[in-house]
């Protein structure tokens, strides 16, 4: 079989897979091993497939005794649920001698809304329990009056794997939270999707630190778990907070999320794959007005597009620089939402070919390039500053410097951020 053909089959499964009607036809939550159908690369470094016991799966099999006699503060989404997709709100609610009393969440709240400014506290119907939003007019931390019956505090919330998913600063400010109120902090702990080894990315700037970037100098692939980051934040920062992390069973830091046979559930409503989830960390770099990635079509973070830009020619350029991992194709698409609602578009998708081989933070910084050597003056990389997070890569980038060399320039960062995350890791 040629080359060629393979790569023809390959680009037509990944189409296939991700066409409008199957996204229409999969559910919100369904199997790992179903959802990662789409990711065409096999997992060649990757340890075989085990069953992994999540840190809520754990902690039942402990009979909740590190929770026994507490008054809970459950900082959760849609995403923190079972095997069999009870939500871990409702397991810990009746679970004996534990005591739920508030119920905190991150962007995009509760129940997965698209809402991407604000969103409201309200009663959990099914408990009715408090829901306070962690995620409120520029607000993103408790009250006084929400943590008044919390005398310990509980996370389990699925992450991606990128420093600037809004989930982990919310890990971040509530370690600070443990830290001021003095109460302990569980964390459920749950695998990193799209594994736990790679570290990639240019090192955070302090002036950059924000809700989309917590700790300085971490890249944007810290290649960590949530219970690692929360030892990370806590030791790093110096915080003084009791920090307890509910292990996972029998996860291996090279295992994609459809390795471990935990469920899939969209970590957020745009993230609907694990395709997205490892391509996010660098398509998202080009997220902005001006190019749109992420919402009003089927692809969202797997494609850039705008009724300016010049789809044949971008996507023909990035093929020709043979970037690790990856194809292109041109697209024609109208959204139905977004900055471009109604306008015919032109775009490039971009094709996963080999997950063990594709660089995505590099991926992003390519595709950044593409758009400003076919695009003079149509994007200015300064409105993704603050999710690059870095000057001197920001500076490269605009001056037009070759992606694989601007690459080149974080590796004493990458290099410095290993040897710090030794110490917090959990797993092998």
């Amino acid at each position: 079989m040629t080359r060629t053909f393979l790569a023809s089959i390959m680009m037509a499964a990944a189409a296939m897979a991700q066409s409008p009607a199957a996204e229409k036809a999969a559910p919100a939550a369904q199997p790992a091993m179903q959802a990662a159908k789409t990711s065409i690369g096999p997992a060649k470094a990757a340890p075989a497939y085990t069953k992994v016991k999540t840190g809520i799966e754990v902690l039942k099999e402990q009979g909740f005794a590190p929770l026994k006699g507490k008054h809970i503060g459950l900082i959760t989404n849609f995403t923190a649920v079972m095997p069999d997709y009870t939500r871990t709100l409702d397991v810990l609610a009746k679970a004996p001698g534990v005591t739920v009393v508030a119920i905190f969440t991150p962007e995009h709240g509760l129940t997965a809304t698209l809402a991407q400014a604000n969103i409201e506290s309200g009663k959990d119907e099914a408990t009715g329990l408090p829901v306070y939003s962690l995620y409120r007019k520029g607000e993103y931390r408790p009250t006084p009056e929400m943590m008044k019956d919390v005398d310990a505090l509980v996370y389990d919330i699925q992450d991606i794997g990128a420093r600037f998913y809004t989930y982990i600063t919310t890990l971040g400010y509530m370690v600070e939270e443990a830290a001021k109120y003095k109460v302990p902090i569980y964390v459920l702990d749950r695998p990193n999707p799209i594994n736990g080894v790679a570290v990639e990315g240019p090192a955070l700037d302090e002036k950059h630190v924000s809700f989309v970037g917590f700790l300085a100098g971490m890249p944007i692939r810290p290649g960590l778990t949530i219970g690692e980051l929360a030892r990370l934040y806590n030791g790093e920062k110096r915080l003084g907070a009791d920090v307890r992390v509910i292990e996972m069973k029998n996860w291996r830091r090279r295992q994609f999320m459809d390795q471990t046979g935990a469920v899939w559930v969209n970590p957020s409503p745009q993230i609907r794959s694990l395709v997205q989830a490892i391509l996010y960390p660098g398509v998202c770099l080009l997220e902005s007005r001006l190019v749109w990635v992420k919402t009003g079509w089927d692809l969202p973070f797997q494609a850039i597009g705008a009724p300016w830009l010049k789809g044949r020619e971008t996507a023909e350029y990035l093929n020709s620089r043979r970037i690790p991992g990856i194809s292109f194709v041109a697209r024609k698409f109208t959204p139905n939402a977004g900055t471009f609602k109604g306008q015919e578009c032109e775009g490039v998708e971009v094709l996963l070919v080999d997950r063990n081989a594709v660089k995505p933070v590099e991926l992003g910084v390519e595709l950044v390039s593409a758009v400003l050597r076919f695009h003079p003056g149509k994007f200015d990389p300064d409105v993704v500053r603050h999710l690059i997070g870095n000057e001197d890569t920001i500076n490269r980038i605009k001056a037009g410097e070759d992606p694989r060399k601007i690459a080149e320039t974080w590796k004493a960062g990458e290099k410095k951020f290993r040897k710090i995350r030794v110490r917090y890791l959990l797993y092998r």
